[in-house]
């Protein structure tokens, strides 16, 4: 039996999350509003605040504070895209101009944190201290993993367990935080938050092994920015990590000066080395190995349509072009 669409059965609750974003963006600054829409509405799949729809329905909650809390999480994901724009001087996100492109640096920045402290005064409303703490919690881990993130740009001695620290608090740590603060507000046992809360962390960790490997082989009229622009911006990402310990000693060395001085001079030749030396099938594989850890984790939450959403959100976070 095929589980329904990823939306389907949380379409009513996705709905009304949409539209308290809408409601909580508002501000006596038009240029807030301004950004702060162009940003919200610049057609993101809402893949964290739908994992806290899906794992609260998953837990049985039967309230509705699940709402502002997804959009929390929304607003926190939005406000760090803004900031990494503008860290990574990205002029293309989703297809549209970044808004740093559009408005500028100061903008972008300052707009970003008008998003964290409106999450900040959502959650405050909420009232629950357990998913406060879980979410002052990750937005420290996250901006810890950017910085990681920016010590190990432009450093080909990056490792493996390098990469996979900067994706678990870039990345996996606001996936880890979305499930598990769905169980807390559902007050379930600390067995069945620890299993979502790993979820989370193996989702979150599958979706970005699977981006950094679309930036090699994803289309980028169907990815809404530029193939290569990890490697333009001097990303040691997993593809290219592994590539340097197992192509020939002269493609390694390319790829070596490629993350050094960043650009896509070597795109091509680089393209055909990963694809070559097994680069994107390993990398492939990691993701597939995450995703699956994420859907054991699962067998702790009773039978339902939003468990098996959970299933095949895990299965999609490998196979998606975009």
């Amino acid at each position: 039996m095929q589980p329904p669409s990823i939306h389907a059965v949380v379409a009513d609750d996705f709905s009304a999350v949409n539209q308290c974003i809408l409601s909580h963006l508002h501000s006596d600054v038009a240029l807030v509003n301004t950004i702060g829409h162009y940003i919200v509405n610049s057609g993101g799949k809402r893949v964290r605040p739908l994992l806290t729809l899906l794992a609260a329905k998953a837990c049985g909650y039967q309230g509705d504070q699940h709402i502002p809390l997804a959009a929390v999480i929304e607003f926190i994901h939005t406000a760090t895209l803004l900031h990494d724009d503008v860290v990574d001087t990205s002029e293309l996100r989703r297809g549209r101009p970044t808004a740093n492109a559009e408005w500028g640096n100061a903008p972008s920045v300052l707009v970003g944190d008008f998003l964290y402290s409106r999450a900040f005064q959502m959650l405050v409303s909420i009232g629950n201290m357990d998913i406060m703490r879980t979410l002052s919690h990750a937005t420290n881990v996250i901006a810890e993993g950017e910085v990681l993130q920016l010590l190990n740009c432009n450093n080909p001695d990056t490792s493996e367990d390098d990469y996979m620290r900067v994706i678990h608090g870039k990345t996996a740590m606001l996936f880890e935080a979305s499930t598990l603060a769905a169980a807390q507000l559902s007050s379930m046992d600390s067995q069945q938050c620890q299993a979502l809360q790993l979820y989370g962390r193996h989702l979150g960790a599958a979706f970005q092994i699977a981006d950094d490997l679309l930036d090699y082989t994803g289309d980028a009229s169907e990815m809404g920015k530029n193939v290569g622009d990890d490697l333009a911006e001097g990303k040691p990402t997993l593809p290219l990590i592994y590539a340097i310990a197992h192509a020939s000693a002269e493609d390694a060395a390319l790829i070596r000066a490629a993350i050094e001085h960043g650009g896509l001079e070597y795109l091509q030749p680089i393209l055909a080395c990963v694809r070559q030396c097994g680069a994107l099938d390993y990398t492939r594989q990691k993701a597939e190995q995450e995703a699956q850890l994420a859907i054991e984790q699962l067998q702790h939450l009773p039978a339902s349509a939003y468990k098996d959403t959970l299933i095949e959100l895990a299965r999609q976070a490998v196979t998606r072009n975009k």
